[in-house]
């Protein structure tokens, strides 16, 4: 244990930089909680239409006027168990951490983001959004028709989210925020080499 907090304190100041291109046409954003990372992009553009998969159907309300779809990948029983940290049982916590248990995306809907400290806005290509399209799109689990795969719930964090069955399992290594520095990674942008925590990722930014 003491190594691993070691490592997730000196290893993420190691940066990878960003790759030089010249068109940035597109604009994501980073948003954190204080704790968890979301990938933000946008719902629609000339390449990918995210409303055909991530529907306003699987809202409480849904708003059709959003032009945003945040990403947060994680462990499926810290999303659905645990409304709030007063409420986190061990059981979920141990599973978590020792990649017992399985995952979820949460998405959310936007109609815009204002920057912040806790909200980072990124210019990337077209080229290396399509990447980042990809490594999304990997990471959502799909049925056997080829479709994402709706969580039925009632642990929503609002009106404009819902929950998917994602790939992969939450562990001390392979944390929400390590997915979304990857996704950073994957599409040319400056990141960690490796963290655990958001933190370090946002003094990137």
């Amino acid at each position: 244990m003491a190594i691993y907090l070691i490592a997730a304190f000196t290893v993420p100041v190691i940066g990878v930089s960003a790759e030089k291109v010249t068109d940035k046409d597109i604009t994501i954003y980073i948003l954190t909680n204080g704790v968890h990372t979301d990938i933000v992009v946008p719902l629609r553009t000339a390449d990918k239409d995210w409303s055909q998969e991530i529907s306003f159907k699987n809202v409480v309300r849904p708003d059709t006027n959003a032009t945003l779809v945040a990403f947060g990948w994680g462990d499926k029983g810290f999303y659905l168990n645990t409304p709030t940290w007063a409420e986190l049982k061990f059981s979920v916590a141990f599973k978590a951490a020792f990649g017992l248990s399985s995952s979820a995306m949460h998405t959310t809907f936007y109609k815009n983001l204002r920057e912040s400290s806790s909200c980072k806005k990124i210019h990337i290509s077209r080229e290396q959004y399509l990447r980042l399209v990809g490594y999304i799109e990997n990471s959502i689990k799909l049925d056997s028709m080829g479709h994402v795969i709706n969580i039925k719930t009632t642990a929503n964090y609002g009106d404009h989210d819902a929950f998917y069955e994602a790939k992969r399992r939450y562990n001390f290594f392979y944390t929400c925020n390590t997915w979304a520095n990857y996704a950073l990674k994957a599409s040319g942008q400056k990141a960690c080499l490796w963290t655990p925590r958001d933190k370090p990722l946002f003094d990137k930014y």
